[in-house]
């Protein structure tokens, strides 16, 4: 039994599409940038520095990087925020100002 030549590489493409769309790692600098970025996107309120506050020398250095790239994708192409999404943003903003 032979497979048309394109669902041959659907698993391939499937596998790279999950590479392509996941999102930082959660507890890394990159995360906290990113649910930085997506707080203010979302119209709430952050404790930038406090976040900030929480983080090594070095991991402070990869968050500026990583939120100046977010801020920049942000301005370019705002995206509207759910509720569920909302919340879910403000969750995690909170624990890493409690970190």
């Amino acid at each position: 039994m032979r497979l048309h030549p394109l669902l041959a590489g659907l698993p391939l493409a499937l596998g790279l599409s999950a590479c392509t769309t996941a999102g930082p790692l959660p507890g890394t600098p990159e995360f906290a940038a990113a649910q930085v970025s997506r707080a203010y996107d979302c119209g709430l309120r952050v404790d930038r520095g406090r976040i900030v506050g929480h983080m090594r020398k070095d991991e402070r250095h990869r968050f500026a990087l990583a939120n100046a790239a977010f801020a920049v994708k942000s301005y370019k192409a705002p995206r509207a925020c759910d509720a569920a999404e909302r919340a879910s943003v403000q969750r995690d903003v909170a624990a890493l100002a409690r970190r």
